[in-house]
C-alpha cells in the first residue's frame, strides 16, 4: 500500500484495519485527513492537512499523560515530573508507539517524502500519531481521546518511570555500571544504507562484555535501545558471553578491560542526549 501522489491511497479494509486497531469510535472520513501529511496536500491542490489536527492532539496528548502522572506518582517533585512527562511524549517515544500500530503505512505521502523514507521518519511518524489522537478528542470528546491515550501509552509510562534520575537509557545504565563497579559503559555503532535512509546498529560493552544490542534510524535510537537492553540484562543478573562459554572479545579498536577514563565523555552523554 502507498499512500503517495505517485502511488494508491489505502484501501478501505486496510482504513477499517486501522481504525479496529485504534478502537476509539473515529470515523474513516477525519482519520483520513489525520493521516494527510503536508507534502501529499501540497502535490493533491492544497488538500487539507493534519497539522491543526497535530497540535490538537499535542495538547490532548500532555494533559492526559500529566493527569496520569500526577495521580499515580504522588510523591514525585514537580521538576522530577516533567522530566518523566518529557520521556513519555517525545518524538522517539511517539513514534516507537506508531511504528507498534503500523501507522507509517498509513500515511499520505508525496513524491518527495516517499523517495526518502519518509514512512519510518521519526518526525513524521510522532507529527501523525497526534494528529490522529486530536482527531479522536474532536470527534469524539476528551473520554474516548483519554482511552486511546491511555491504551497506547501506559506501558511508555511504566518503562519510563523505570528509569533514573537522567530519564534516559544511556544515563541509566551509567548510574547502574557505577553502582556496581562494573565500569563505564562503551557504544560501538555501524552504520549502513544512503544517506538519506541511514540505519545503525549499537552495541553496549561493560568491563569488556558486550550486554545488548539496539537497531534504529538515528546513532541516538540505537544507542538508546541498545542501552536499555544492557541495563535490563544487567539488573536481571544476565550476563552476555561468547558462544563458547567466555566473556564476549570487546569489538575492534577496544580494550577487553574497562575503558580509560578519557573515554567516560562518550559513555555519559547529558541526559537529553
Amino acid at each position: 500500500m502507498k499512500g503517495g501522489a505517485g502511488g494508491t491511497d489505502a484501501t478501505e479494509p486496510e482504513r477499517l484495519e486501522l481504525l479496529h486497531a485504534l478502537d476509539a469510535g473515529l470515523s474513516p472520513e477525519l482519520l483520513e485527513r489525520a493521516l494527510t501529511h503536508r507534502s501529499f496536500a501540497y502535490e493533491n491542490g492544497g488538500l487539507p492537512t493534519n497539522e491543526r489536527l497535530e497540535f490538537l492532539g499535542d495538547s490532548v496528548l500532555g494533559l492526559v499523560v500529566t493527569d496520569t502522572l500526577f495521580r499515580q506518582y504522588p510523591d514525585l517533585p514537580e521538576g522530577q515530573l516533567a522530566k518523566l512527562r518529557a520521556a513519555v511524549v517525545n518524538m522517539r517515544a511517539l513514534a516507537g508507539v506508531a511504528r507498534g500500530l503500523k501507522l507509517g503505512s498509513y500515511v499520505r505521502l508525496g513524491r518527495g517524502e516517499e523517495g526518502t523514507g519518509g514512512r519510518d521518519k521519526s518526525s513524521i511518524l510522532a507529527d501523525t500519531l497526534e494528529a490522529v489522537i486530536g482527531a479522536v478528542y474532536f470527534e469524539q470528546g476528551l473520554g474516548q481521546a483519554g482511552g486511546l491515550v491511555h491504551r497506547l501509552f501506559d506501558p511508555v509510562i511504566a518503562r519510563s518511570a523505570r528509569l533514573g534520575a537522567g530519564l534516559d537509557w544511556k544515563t541509566s545504565l551509567q548510574e547502574l555500571t557505577a553502582s556496581g563497579v562494573l565500569g563505564v559503559p562503551e557504544y560501538h555503532v555501524e552504520e549502513s544504507g544512503p544517506d538519506h535512509q541511514k540505519f545503525f546498529r549499537a552495541s553496549v560493552w561493560v568491563g569488556g562484555r558486550s550486554y545488548g544490542t539496539g537497531e534504529g534510524h538515528s546513532k541516538k535510537e540505537a544507542e538508546q535501545q541498545a542501552a536499555e537492553a544492557a541495563w535490563t540484562a544487567i539488573s536481571n543478573g544476565h550476563a552476555a558471553a561468547a558462544p563458547d562459554g567466555h566473556a564476549a572479545a570487546a569489538p575492534a579498536g577496544r580494550a577487553a578491560d574497562a575503558p580509560a577514563a578519557g573515554n567516560a565523555s562518550d559513555a555519559a552523554p547529558a541526559a537529553g542526549d
